[in-house]
């Protein structure tokens, strides 16, 4: 068994890093690919200077360690605020728009029609076809005033 450790020389990690990253193209799951890339690694730095095989299975631990951490800090996509400032925040992008209303307001309900939805308001009595501005938003209530 030591005699298979005592081996190991660069060409050995060339081939596993190989095998490595040929299996995650086969399977992908972005897990063998940083064995492969670790494999890699130890292998390049073999080349330039000489290494015991504890020394290489030890370096290959590390950066395969190391890599995936690594990655996932590095690939984490960052959140843009500015993109999308409303999101999951419907109503709360409605507030001080303008709109007309579909029914009127009535012992202070009504409905007013944003897109293809309809949104229950509360406000002072208005009749239909009137301009409204949202002013306050609750959940999925609206607090509407004459525009």
């Amino acid at each position: 068994m030591t005699d298979m450790f005592v081996s190991l020389g660069t060409w050995n990690w060339l081939i596993f890093a190989f095998i490595l990253m040929a299996l995650e193209v086969l399977a992908p799951g972005i897990f063998l690919f940083w064995l492969g890339l670790a494999a890699l690694l130890v292998g390049l730095i073999s080349f330039t200077v000489v290494l015991s095989w504890q020394i290489q299975l030890v370096m290959f631990a590390v950066f395969a360690a190391a890599a995936v951490p690594i990655w996932r800090r590095l690939a984490r996509p960052k959140p843009d605020a500015s993109a999308s400032p409303f999101l999951n925040k419907r109503t709360e992008a409605l507030l001080g728009r303008e709109f007309t209303l579909e029914k009127p307001i009535i012992d202070g309900s009504g409905t007013v029609r944003i897109g293809d939805t309809v949104w229950r308001v509360a406000g002072p009595d208005t009749p239909a076809g009137t301009r409204v501005k949202v002013v306050q938003v609750d959940g999925a209530n609206l607090t509407v005033a004459a525009a």
